[in-house]
């Protein structure tokens, strides 16, 4: 018989009685979990495993922390393509993406309780040094106030919290006296001038040197910001005044959370994506649980937890009510309207939603969780990683993955509320895909595709301070933590704030003021301390039960998603008619277009044409679903545009010392090889032609022979260079663009069309690559020579076989040759390169252009669409087959020029025999971990 809950807490004793239940449930570590990961039949994973993929978790931080400290610091971040640090205003500006970016060597700042997470105290001192010494946090430059709020703030006082924790304890940190914090009230007083608004609401971007009205601090005109920009700041700002008994920060962050209450939407009681600042009108009015609000929701449950307010609590009960009501079609999370509910606002998800399992967790509702979190995990080992979004009938939306964190999250928050040793082997699983497809010589990279497996020069810093964090946990048992992670609470980035800062600095009124606006049914919440045996059912078999019907929910034929109307099977009103199921040939569709003010007009070539006057409509309901039905069609008509574009193809360099690993995104062409066709793609050495530009006879047909020809584009048709150098014997060729610095991190997919000719002659397969991917492999050429890639559509496994055999003939020929002479002896012989001609160089730090109109070569270029949704992100989509398509998103380019710092930012240039002179160790060690797992 399952224990009874506990008598419910009387309102004085609610910060006080509860406090202890509360931190346990929120931070997961509940009591049940040891009795079901011991229960029979439960498949419990050994602790030697455990122990094993921990190391591993230790040994892949080493790997990412290590490069970005030998070739990025002190930029903010590491581009592990490349080799280099990202330094703002010296690359090609990625829009809002790079507002994360300060100068402030935000990678290392974001990173410091990681170290002590891991239990590297040594390297956390080490660290904590240089950032006091090195980082200067009064430089011209434009941030975004969430993201330096989350990441550097955070950063910040996380570092302090584990600091003085380890100089309590009496071994390291004697010398530390408070400096972080000092920094972190300094940047505190920086973030405040963008308050300076009449709602409390802040500008979303401030200048670190100058404010936001200053007239050099080029910022302050904005009118508009996301919900979870305006209302992540709790935690930081209220922890920033316990802990230095300045109590503006967290007024401030409190007007504006209250502000937002305010303007809720009072008959859903859901809020909107983006807000006025200054009228508090909503400026986008779609409503979910991902990019734009997540968040917000997030810091109401843990500004309970950390600060004991009543209020945070009724408003997050009252919030998840309306969540549970009109967002939540498990598994399914879909936006709506805040005024309208009922009514789905897009039939897409984006991946930021994946942190919600792990909140419904801290709330105690379990089995939602569990069936959202086995869906993206369906999605996941269909994809490798989970999609930047994907669509109701899971297909790719978004494909690029930054590496974002947040499914790692959920996975550590369910297991430690189940024990289900499942969800041990998910984090497996995630550690696998990591070094399978994402681990690159010098960190980490991202995926640009992950239907193609091609990278993005791009490693953020939230990868350091969240993934590696909830991957050890994970697999940590107690005893392998050097401090007890229950005397914390988790921050959006996983920084580590102590939950005896309840107690401290109390200058904050804690007046409820929530009841002022509503009138709350005190039935919706639980108002006792959540006793933790009665949260799930004590059975082994509860978690694997709701797991059970979604385990084929993906590949088995791309369910869509099933609309409330058909989930009450038939009750109520009949759904509203959607545009994928429109037929103009059936009466009963056409006299629903009737009723929703929609015209059908037969155009004398055959096609149709829809228009609506909403005064025409039989309500005010049906002109709502009537101009809900155009955008649908609207979508449907572009979505259909885009799927004659060709998908994005793969190019892999595949020789020594690459092996696979660095996969560049490349254009495809529309006429010669279909990759897509031909699953094994073309493989071979890549050698320069003569002339470069492939636009006459080639001169050197011996040196192109049997091989993938490099060439420039410009001169002539595309089609004119792939039959010259199929003639000269060619198994491939590779167009490189002349613009100077242009980059597949910043266009859109570029597509090589026809002559306007039949081009059947041409049989060899044709890629495109952007100047700077193109690079890569020139850069490769001049220092190895012999350099092999893999053509194909999407980039395969790698090359173990060739990186073992490699392996050995440089340990026999060790004792013969210097390491020089062994690099170059373990090339194979007889690929013969040639230098590119004048001009193949790219500049790290020019602008890219773009694509020009006058060049000579014929491009299809595919439609694009960008949404703010998830900001800074970019992808050139096409469906591939079966259950994926993708979008496209181009983003405009600029350079932004900021002041220099005092830290010595000029960009560090590696040559590339110094990058790889340390690989051998890096692949010894890839290796054994590969063996361990076989």
């Amino acid at each position: 018989m399952a224990p009874s809950a506990p008598p419910p807490c009387r309102a004085g004793e609610r910060a006080a009685r509860c406090r202890r239940p509360w931190r346990l449930l929120a931070l997961g570590l509940l009591s049940a979990s040891s009795v079901l990961a011991a229960a029979p039949g439960a498949g419990a994973m050994s602790r030697e495993e455990k122990r094993r993929l921990g190391n591993q978790v230790l040994e892949m931080f080493d790997h990412a922390y290590s490069n970005y400290m030998e070739h990025a610091y002190p930029a903010d971040e590491l581009m592990p393509l490349t080799c280099r640090g990202r330094v703002r205003g010296q690359e090609p500006s990625r829009g809002d993406v790079d507002d994360a970016l300060g100068k402030f060597s935000l990678t290392l700042i974001d990173t410091l309780d990681t170290l002590v997470v891991l239990n590297k105290t040594k390297e956390f001192e080490e660290a904590v040094k240089k950032v006091i010494k090195d980082v200067n946090l009064d430089n011209d430059i434009v941030v975004s106030v969430f993201e330096t709020n989350i990441r550097v703030l955070g950063g910040l006082l996380g570092g302090h919290s584990v600091a003085i924790m380890l100089k309590e304890k009496g071994e390291y940190m004697q010398w530390y006296n408070g400096e972080l914090l000092h920094m972190a009230k300094e940047l505190g007083y920086k973030l405040l001038p963008a308050f300076n608004t009449t709602s409390g609401l802040p500008y979303p971007r401030v200048n670190l040197k100058f404010g936001v009205r200053h007239p050099e601090a080029r910022t302050g005109t904005e009118t508009d910001t996301c919900t979870a920009c305006a209302g992540t700041l709790i935690l930081e700002f209220a922890a920033l005044s316990r802990f230095t008994g300045t109590s503006i920060f967290e007024e401030y962050a409190r007007k504006a959370l209250d502000f937002i209450w305010e303007k809720r939407q009072r008959s859903s009681n859901l809020v909107g994506v983006t807000i006025n600042i200054h009228t508090g009108d909503w400026v986008r009015k779609d409503s979910g649980v991902g990019a734009g609000i997540d968040s917000y929701y997030e810091y109401l449950l843990k500004a309970y937890v950390l600060l004991g307010d009543d209020s945070f609590l009724e408003r997050f009960n009252t919030h998840y009510d309306a969540i549970m009501r009109y967002i939540s079609q498990p598994p399914l999370l879909l936006d709506v309207h805040i005024h309208k509910p009922m009514l789905n606002a897009r039939t897409w998800m984006d991946s930021l939603l994946a942190f919600f399992p792990g909140l419904q967790v801290l709330k105690g509702d379990i089995r939602p969780a569990i069936e959202t979190h086995e869906m993206l995990y369906q999605v996941i080992k269909k994809h490798n990683f989970l999609p930047e979004a994907f669509t109701t009938d899971f297909r790719v939306h978004w494909a690029q993955h930054p590496l974002r964190p947040e499914f790692a999250e959920s996975t550590y928050f369910l297991y430690k509320a189940t024990g289900d040793p499942y969800y041990l082997e998910v984090g497996k699983t995630l550690i696998e895909n990591l070094n399978k497809y994402a681990r690159v010589p010098c960190g980490f990279a991202a995926m640009k595709d992950v239907r193609t497996g091609s990278h993005e020069d791009r490693m953020d810093s939230f990868f350091l301070a969240e993934m590696f964090k909830y991957l050890y946990l994970l697999f940590a048992d107690k005893e392998d933590m050097i401090f007890d992670i229950e005397d914390y609470i988790f921050t959006t980035e996983a920084h580590l704030l102590p939950l005896w800062l309840s107690t401290t600095n109390q200058t904050i009124s804690k007046k409820n003021t929530t009841t002022e606006y509503t009138e709350l049914d005190d039935s919706n919440f639980d108002w006792t301390c959540p006793n933790t045996q009665i949260l799930f059912p004590n059975d082994p078999m509860f978690a694997q039960s709701i797991r059970e019907p979604l385990k084929n929910v993906v590949d088995k034929s791309c369910p869509r998603g099933i609309s409330r109307a058909e989930e009450s099977l038939g009750s109520g009103p009949k759904p509203p008619l959607r545009a994928r199921d429109f037929m103009a040939s059936n009466p009963e569709h056409l006299e629903i277009l009737k009723k929703m003010g929609v015209s059908l007009i037969h155009l004398k070539d055959g096609r149709v044409q829809l228009v609506q006057h909403a005064v025409q409509a039989a309500s005010s309901l049906d002109a709502e679903d009537g101009l809900r039905f155009m955008q649908e069609m609207i979508e449907l008509s572009s979505q259909q545009q885009k799927e004659q574009q060709l998908p994005p193809r793969a190019v892999q360099i595949v020789s020594h010392p690459f092996f696979g690993r660095v996969v560049l995104t490349a254009g495809p062409a529309q006429f010669g090889m279909d990759l897509s066709k031909h699953k094994a793609g073309t493989r071979g050495f890549v050698a320069t032609i003569k002339p470069y530009n492939g636009c006459s006879e080639i001169t050197n047909p011996e040196a192109v022979k049997e091989k993938i020809a490099l060439m420039q584009r410009g001169q002539c048709m595309f089609a004119e260079k792939a039959r010259n150098i199929q003639k000269a014997g060619a198994i491939g060729g590779i167009v490189i663009d002349d613009n100077e610095g242009s980059s597949s991190d910043t266009a859109p997919l570029f597509q090589m069309a026809g002559d306007g000719k039949n081009t059947d002659d041409i049989t060899i397969p044709m890629l495109f690559l952007f100047n700077k991917e193109g690079n890569i492999i020139l850069d490769a050429i001049r220092e190895y020579e012999a350099v092999e890639v893999l053509l194909s559509d999407k980039a395969k496994d790698r090359d173990l076989e060739m990186e073992n055999m490699d392996q050995k003939l440089t340990e026999n020929d060790s004792h013969k040759q210097n390491a020089e002479e062994a690099a170059s002896g373990s090339q194979d012989v007889g690929a013969a390169s040639e230098e590119p001609e004048e001009g193949g160089e790219s500049s790290d730090v020019a602008d890219p252009g773009s694509l020009s109109p006058g060049n000579a070569d014929s491009a299809s270029v595919p439609i694009s669409h960008q949404d703010s949704y998830v900001p800074g992100t970019e992808e050139a989509g096409a469906p591939e087959p079966a259950c994926t398509s993708g979008d496209t998103q181009p983003q405009e380019q600029q350079t932004e020029t900021e002041s220099n710092s005092k830290v010595n930012w000029d960009n560090k240039v590696t040559p590339m025999e110094s990058i790889l002179a340390d690989w051998n160790e890096d692949i010894e060690a890839f290796e054994m971990m590969e063996k361990d797992e076989l």
